[in-house]
This record gives C-alpha cells, structure tokens and sequence, in this order.
C-alpha cells in the first residue's frame, strides 16, 4: 500500500507583487534595479509615442489649440469676402454668444512671427471677426481667445485653395469677389498665369462659371479702385461691362468719369450708371440720308422680246384705201374707242365732220 505524503499549504502570497527591497540608504525603500530600469524605458516609449501623436494631429490639421484673438494675422491672405452684410454678422454674434465657438478657424503657424501674431489666417474670417467684435462690446473672456486649426499647406497655393473651398460651401460669393481673389492671387505670384489661378481656385466649379468669374476679372482689373459697390453688380451686366472695358482704354477712361463725377452713394445708383454706359455704345448714330440709288438700266432678255412681239402684235393697226369708194379701212388689236376719238379729234383740225 502506497504511503501518503502531507503536502504543504499553499503559499498564500505568491500571486502578489513583491515586497519592496529594504536596506536602501537612510531607509528609503529600494526597487530592484531590473524593475526600475524596465519601468523607465515603458514611461519613455509610451511618452515618445504620445510625443508622436500629437505631432502628427499638429501636422495633419487635427490639432485645435486656443489662441489669442491678437495672434492670429487676417491679412496672412487676400481676403476673397469684400462686404459682410450686418444682419449675418449680428446672427453669427449671437450664435457664439449663447452657443460659443462650434466650429474652429483654420491658420498656420508664422515662420517669423512680428506684432505678436504667431499664426496666419487661412479661412475662418467671420468667426473671428464676430469674435473680435463681441470681446470689445463686452469684455468677456470667453471671448479673448479662439479655437483655431493648426494647418500645414504645402504652398501658398494650398492655403488660398482652402480659404476659396470654405467660402463656396458656407456663403455665396459674388462673381465680382471670386474674380478679385483669382486676379490678386496671380498679381501676388501665387499663381504664374491668370489661367492657372482661375482654374487652381475654381476647378470645382463648371467651365461656364469659371469663364464668367474670368470675365469679371476684366471689371476688378479696369475699375476695383473707383466702384464703391461691385459685389452687386448683376451677372448679365458684368458680362456686358466686361465686354465694353476690353475694347481699349478709352473705355476704360469714359466708364471712370461715369463714376467719379460725382461717386454714386448707392449700390442702385453704381449698376444705373454702369447699365448707362453700357447702353451709349450700344446706341447707333443717326445715319446720314440715304441717296436713291439710280435705277437699274433695263435689260431685255429672250423672254422680254417675246412679250414686246406679243404686246405690238396686240396693240398693231393695219389700213386700206379703196380709191373707188373714197373708203379708209383701220383695223387691228390697237383699233378701240381711244384711237377713234383721237382720230375724230384730228380730223377736226383737217376738215369739217359730223
């Protein structure tokens, strides 16, 4: 028979962790050093791998950071937006007001930051206009800062891509606006060619709109320094002006006198001098009195000759004289009721006739 042995209690403490050494200098507990040196090395991957995820959130425009409302540069850009309508802007306050900032502006980071502005704006103008505009009348400090994008473009390009795009979805912009923001950005070099710069920033949108925002880059060019109202230029009237001012300079002159004598103070009175001088080239002088043209020389043809054979054959008077009866004969076609009286009427002037 088998014998059978006592086994031990199980260790009740196995499973915890390890009591800590003792014994360290001036009784300070000690970690084993294997311990410590793997503990270090997790907290320095887990930290460098932190490290990376937020670098790439920065680089890859996922980052929002709170930024000082005076950091942030609105002129990094050429504004595409020329007006701002006050009722939007009141509603767009309000908004933030009650709701705060729901939605981030976009900007990248200034390599040579001056004036305090670190950051450029790319879009987002509105918002931090209200902004702006609701720390001044109240002095809240919720509104001295605003939630901004950290973007990275790779160009100029880019940034004016990403500002016209965010434009087109959220307001409607007048051709006149998309034909200024197209026309700076080449004068600026951004673009090499007016082309490039209509189709970099509009090639979204169709080629028929395209062709009518390049249309009004001939407006902004001749005239961005005298209308007072070009946004409410209508479409069919900024055609038609574009038309005019590309004819030559001397339009370009007339069309400025038009409006600076005196400057209209309406957007109604700017497009009733515009249509004007549109009309005036449209308008024909009075044409000099037409000379009668002299009358065609007539021109017999075969056919011609055959009817006038017709017509004399028609019209022909034959005569006979029979001497014996002292009698005259006068027949024919021609032979009427007016050859008789003329005959009668002649006869009188011969001869006694009853």
């Amino acid at each position: 028979m088998a014998k059978r042995r006592r086994l031990t209690p199980a260790n009740p403490g196995y499973l915890e962790a390890e009591a800590p050494a003792t014994g360290g200098p001036f009784g300070v507990t000690a970690r084993a050093p294997i311990a410590q040196v793997a503990g270090e090395a997790s907290a320095a991957s887990a930290l460098s791998e932190l490290g990376d995820v937020m670098e790439a959130a920065r680089t890859g425009g996922r980052w929002v950071e709170a930024l000082d409302l005076e950091a942030v540069d609105p002129r990094y850009l050429v504004r595409d937006r020329l007006v701002q309508e006050d009722e939007e802007m009141e509603a767009l306050m309000a908004s933030l007001a009650s709701r705060g900032q729901q939605t981030p502006i976009e900007v990248v980071a200034l390599p040579h930051p001056t004036d305090g502005m670190t950051h450029g704006l790319v879009s987002g103008w509105r918002r931090l206009t209200a902004l702006k505009r609701l720390h001044a009348r109240d002095g809240d400090p919720r509104f001295a800062t605003v939630m901004a994008r950290i973007v990275a473009p790779e160009s100029r390009q880019d940034a004016y891509v990403a500002m016209v795009e965010e434009n087109e979805i959220r307001a409607n912009l007048s051709h006149y606006e998309r034909a200024r923001i197209a026309l700076k950005a080449w004068q600026e070099g951004v673009y090499p060619t007016l082309r490039l710069s209509l189709q970099g920033l509009f090639g979204s949108v169709s080629r028929p709109k395209r062709s009518k925002i390049g249309s009004f880059t001939t407006i902004v060019e001749a005239l961005d320094e005298v209308l007072r109202f070009p946004t409410a230029i209508p479409e069919r009237l900024g055609l038609d002006l574009a038309q005019l001012l590309a004819e030559g300079p001397e339009e370009v002159a007339r069309v400025k006198t038009v409006l600076k004598k005196p400057p209209p103070d309406t957007p109604e009175d700017e497009i009733t001098r515009l249509a004007a001088a549109v009309r005036a080239t449209r308008t024909p002088s009075p044409a000099p009195p037409a000379t009668p043209a002299p009358a065609p020389t007539p021109r017999i043809t075969a056919l011609d000759e055959d009817g006038i054979a017709a017509r004399r054959k028609e019209t022909a008077v034959e005569t006979r004289f029979d001497a014996t009866r002292n009698v005259i004969e006068i027949t024919g076609g021609g032979v009427d009721r007016a050859l008789h009286a003329e005959l009668r009427a002649w006869l009188k002037t011969r001869t006694p006739c009853g």
